[in-house]
């Protein structure tokens, strides 16, 4: 799958043979934005417009608009798990949270 990444919002990007066009749609938000263009560069700049529209929409109703993710996330995890990923955390010196999130980061982007 491949993404775009415009004003903290991502968008997964498909190809439509049968429209001949590429179809993109902001991914991690209930409202639905979507998109479409013939090149790259013509997409880059639908999304972005689509993004623009989208955030001007939200300050015309005075409604806030949504963000895909706040950089929150909550595990719940078995103890003997919680135990092994806090002495991990220890012996990298580093605290779980750190760790935990170095662990993710390395495993997204491999």
């Amino acid at each position: 799958m491949n993404v775009m990444n415009y004003k903290g919002y991502a968008a997964r990007i498909e190809y439509s043979d049968e429209d001949g066009l590429l179809i993109g749609h902001v991914a991690g938000i209930r409202d639905v934005i979507g998109f479409h263009a013939e090149s790259v560069s013509e997409l880059r700049e639908a999304f972005e417009e689509a993004v623009d529209d989208y955030l001007a929409a939200c300050a015309r109703i005075g409604r806030a608009p949504q963000k895909a993710y706040s950089g929150k996330l909550s595990l719940r995890l078995e103890p003997a798990l919680h135990a092994c990923v806090a002495v991990k955390a220890e012996l990298a010196h580093k605290s779980i949270n750190q760790w935990v999130s170095d662990v993710l980061s390395r495993e997204a982007h491999a």
